[in-house]
């Protein structure tokens, strides 16, 4: 058994539902402290974070990653139990190995053999590693970045080993992120009998025009790097139940994923403007999950495309799109951002699972990775 898989084994047999880390950094610490890595935990309220520093030199290349999974949903749909890693066929199912577990058991072997050849290696390279990333991330990665900014203490590059290939390993490299904008719409209206819509007012028929306006509208047209901007209405509720009540009030949340076309102001003065153009009484809360970011050139890139020509002979196509990473919180910072990592197509998903195979390849991808921008072998 590879050393990669062993380590995958292992984090997946903890169940380690978001924002619970059942010891996997500690497992991390064990292997990583032999190696001069330094540990500092950085814990805010139920969420773990560690920061693992192995130099103090420049440049400095930090591997990002989540030991929290989603829940399994309901078990008796799972082939096999969840957090038994189970191989069959040439695949591991189990939740997690996909995402991102599976990244981070790549990249701590990747490092170990990296280290081993090359004690004395430029730079430093670091693994940032939170408990909650797949819940709120509010006292996850975001809160690790203040206290790094803080002491000035700047990342340069930085890896995130989310599941970012498609078909093949390797195929797809994410090198930005559509932003995330969330609402929550409250439309006042007037309970009454069905039958006396007269003295009544229903907030479902007075939102039904905005609410067309809304979804048709065309917020951008994309650029280059980044589809359109997204406007996708996520829950509708109203009514008492009874089906001889007009609704008081009606409650509708939707997300617009944006892209570097617009921001924050821009779309909510918008939003604004569809909405009071109609007769009805509202409250809108905004909450901002990230801004979006992008890397579009640069070291980082160049040594990703180039490793993974090394060693699976494919030419990587470089993208923006799927949902959104921790990634959002390191590239404010002026760090060059990209994310790699193993196939996502079952990422979420009962019977959650990929290529055993694909462990190493990987590993090896990350290991000629810090070959190409750390080494001390010109």
């Amino acid at each position: 058994m590879s050393e990669t898989l062993e380590l995958l084994k292992d984090l997946v047999s903890r169940e380690s539902v978001t924002p619970v880390d059942a010891g996997c950094q500690d497992v991390l610490v064990e292997r990583l402290a032999k190696l001069g890595f330094k540990e500092e935990r950085l814990d805010f309220d139920d969420t773990q974070n560690i920061w693992l520093r192995r130099g103090k030199a420049k440049p400095l290349l930090v591997f990002l990653g989540h030991t929290d999974v989603v829940p399994t949903g309901d078990l008796n749909t799972w082939n096999t139990p969840p957090f038994e890693p189970t191989i069959k066929d040439g695949l591991i199912y189990g939740r997690g190995t996909a995402d991102m577990k599976g990244g981070i058991a790549s990249f701590v072997t990747a490092v170990e053999r990296f280290v081993a050849k090359h004690p004395d290696h430029q730079g430093s390279i670091a693994l940032m590693i939170t408990s909650d990333e797949e819940g709120c991330a509010a006292n996850g990665v975001i809160k690790v970045v203040e206290v790094l900014e803080k002491r000035n203490e700047k990342i340069d590059w930085c890896l995130v080993g989310e599941p970012s290939s498609d078909k093949q390993l390797g195929d797809v490299i994410r090198v930005g992120r559509r932003g995330s904008l969330c609402a929550a719409l409250k439309i006042q209206g007037i309970q009454g009998h069905v039958a006396y819509p007269d003295i009544a007012d229903n907030p479902i028929h007075s939102f039904a025009p905005a609410l067309k306006e809304l979804t048709e509208e065309v917020w951008d047209e994309g650029n280059q790097f980044f589809p359109p901007t997204s406007l996708q209405v996520s829950n509708i509720n109203s009514g008492t139940g009874a089906e001889n009540i007009i609704p008081a009030t009606m409650d509708v949340q939707f997300n617009l994923r944006f892209c570097t076309e617009l921001n924050e102001a821009i779309i909510k003065e918008r939003t604004h403007a569809i909405l009071d153009k109609y007769d009805f009484e509202y409250t809108l809360n905004w909450r901002l999950s990230g801004n979006p970011f992008l890397t579009s050139e640069g070291a980082l890139i160049d040594a990703a495309h180039a490793a993974i020509k090394t060693v699976t002979g494919l030419e990587t196509i470089d993208d923006t799109g799927g949902g959104t990473s921790d990634g959002r919180f390191i590239a404010p910072t002026g760090a060059e951002v990209i994310e790699l990592g193993h196939l996502n197509k079952t990422i979420h998903k009962i019977n959650e699972n990929i290529p055993v195979a694909d462990l190493d390849v990987l590993s090896d991808i990350y290991q000629q990775m810090l070959v190409n921008l750390l080494s001390d072998v010109s």
